[in-house]
């Protein structure tokens, strides 16, 4: 099976720093779905985008490299059979109904950090 990244993205000017409890909940199950049909790997919600330090050529700046008007709230690495697959799940995320979006990009490489004990 092939590894897919899904990009969570939201309009920033609809962003609030508390999401409720529902929508939240949403999200919840959703991951639990996934976690336990064993189609998800890894996933990671990101803290505000105005917490971002980009390092460039010419030096570090606060805040996003890029003006846009969507941002990334996080991602998620699921295995899926091929694209057409990973689509469809991508489709079932809250985020969408919600009224922001995904992209769907296949992994080239893949490393996970192996937990000490």
């Amino acid at each position: 099976m092939a590894e897919y990244a899904i990009f969570l993205y939201a309009n920033k000017d609809d962003i609030t720093h508390d999401v409720n409890g529902s929508e939240r909940e949403e999200h919840d199950r959703y991951s639990e779905e996934m976690q336990e049909a064993g189609s998800m790997i890894a996933a990671f919600a990101l803290e505000s985008y105005d917490t971002a330090t980009s390092i460039r050529s010419e030096g570090i700046t606060d805040g996003p490299f890029i003006e846009a008007k969507e941002v990334v709230l996080g991602f998620y690495v699921i295995e899926a059979p091929d694209l057409d697959a990973a689509l469809a799940e991508a489709q079932r995320n809250p985020i969408i109904k919600q009224g922001g979006g995904v992209e769907v990009r296949p992994v080239e490489g893949f490393v996970v950090r192996p937990t000490s004990e």
